[in-house]
């Protein structure tokens, strides 16, 4: 399957989803509403892209008012054509005259980005008739380098060399398919949000060992550190020994914080302390890595793959949590797994999605990069508002199998 589709419409949408019971709540928001900014194209059939940028609900029509703009420069293309050689109108959206002072790059700009490059790739796969993951494996490496904009980071990764890594991988990708059947692992992000009581968190951490996750995350960053280090010990006493388990501070510390902090969780063996102080400070990053024998986990509040690149070239990052909903899109997500390869550094992504189009990135970036199959967040709360909701069996994400991306939703 692959007929000719072209873009007619662009629509802009603010959808939100309050959330009940401290569900999603963290050191910075106490009382979350989460929030999809959606770009849904309509074309000249019945096919409908449809893209989402995450946040967190005020600002939400912000975001929404910026896909109107953006998605303007679609209008009037065939999708297959389009995506030959993506990479340069993904560039010239990035680069509007109109918006980028705004940026560059980052904030409510790129957010919209996000979302009208995701309903691209999204219309893309269903004009094929296949999930997004095949799709991108089945691209060559010189149409896959096709999509993506070089622009800032060919210092360290240009179109050739990312052309080689590709072709490289290519050994071994038999074996690594057999991550479709097994489904990828997952872990429970949801165990131990901020605002849950001790006993709904011991009760959490039961039931996702039931659900046959091994690997769970607790919110720490409070204003009292003893609380963070009590429910920390709570998790890995119920957890057990040999249960991987994540802290995340959402970037309440100081440096000197996060240096006193993370040296008394190291006791408790934490796979990763998570964006333990500002996204934007590189150099602290660097000096608890330093400071502390801890590994670090960031990228869910890094903007774009010139800081990510700071980051990867800094060698402070243990685990690269880039979100194709918060940076600009697949496009940008892929590019940014391209460089976190080269430097060795595992992807692990945060999901403003609910897992929904990572699911098939992380597939992608397995068996077409070789990037180790680790861990995928798994965060049930909207589940029910997904026409193709993610499916977990014994801890793992089910292999999509629907055209598309997974990211219709069932109500607007």
């Amino acid at each position: 399957m692959n007929k000719s589709v072209v873009i007619k419409q662009g629509i802009a949408e603010d959808v939100r989803f309050p959330l009940k019971g401290g569900a999603g709540s963290d050191a910075v928001h106490t009382n979350p509403t989460y929030a999809y900014a959606v770009c849904r194209l309509k074309t000249d059939g019945d096919l409908e892209g449809v893209g989402l940028a995450f946040t967190l609900g005020e600002g939400n029509h912000l975001v929404k008012e910026a896909i109107s703009y953006l998605s303007k420069h679609l209008i009037g293309k065939e999708i297959n054509e389009m995506m030959h050689g993506f990479g340069k109108i993904y560039k010239e959206m990035m680069d509007d005259p109109n918006f980028r002072w705004l940026g560059p790059h980052k904030g409510v700009v790129h957010l919209a980005l996000a979302a009208v490059v995701n309903a691209c790739y999204d219309l893309w796969a269903k004009s094929k008739g296949v999930p997004l993951w095949q799709l991108l494996i089945e691209l060559s490496p010189e149409e896959l380098v096709g999509t993506l904009d070089f622009s800032y980071v060919e210092d360290v990764l240009n179109k050739e060399e990312a052309i080689r890594l590709l072709n490289a991988k290519k050994l071994g990708t038999v074996e690594r398919m057999k991550i479709l059947e097994l489904g990828y692992p997952g872990y429970d992000t949801s165990i131990g949000w901020f605002n849950y009581t001790d006993d709904q968190v011991a009760t959490n951490i039961k039931k996702a060992m039931d659900m046959g996750f091994t690997a769970m995350k607790l919110k720490v960053g409070s204003k009292e550190a003893a609380r963070d280090i009590r429910r920390a010990k709570m998790v890995r006493e119920i957890a057990g020994d040999k249960a991987t388990i994540m802290f995340d501070a959402n970037q309440q510390w100081d440096l000197p914080q996060a240096i006193e902090i993370c040296k008394e969780l190291i006791p408790l063996n934490p796979y990763w302390v998570e964006e333990p102080t500002h996204p934007d400070d590189v150099q602290a990053h660097v000096t608890l890595a330093k400071e502390v024998p801890v590994d670090i986990a960031l990228g869910e509040h890094v903007p774009n793959k010139i800081i990510f690149k700071n980051y990867l070239q800094s060698g402070c990052m243990s685990f690269n949590q880039v979100d194709a909903v918060r940076v600009g899109g697949v496009s940008e997500f892929i590019l940014i797994s391209l460089l976190s390869k080269k430097f060795n550094v595992p992807v692990v992504p945060h999901v403003g999605d609910m897992g929904q189009i990572h699911q098939h990135l992380v597939l992608f970036n397995h068996i077409s990069m070789d990037h180790p199959a680790l861990l995928l967040e798994h965060i049930p709360h909207l589940k029910d508002y997904f026409v193709n909701p993610v499916e977990i069996v014994d801890g793992r994400y089910k292999t999509p199998q629907e055209p598309g991306m997974s990211s219709d939703l069932k109500y607007y």
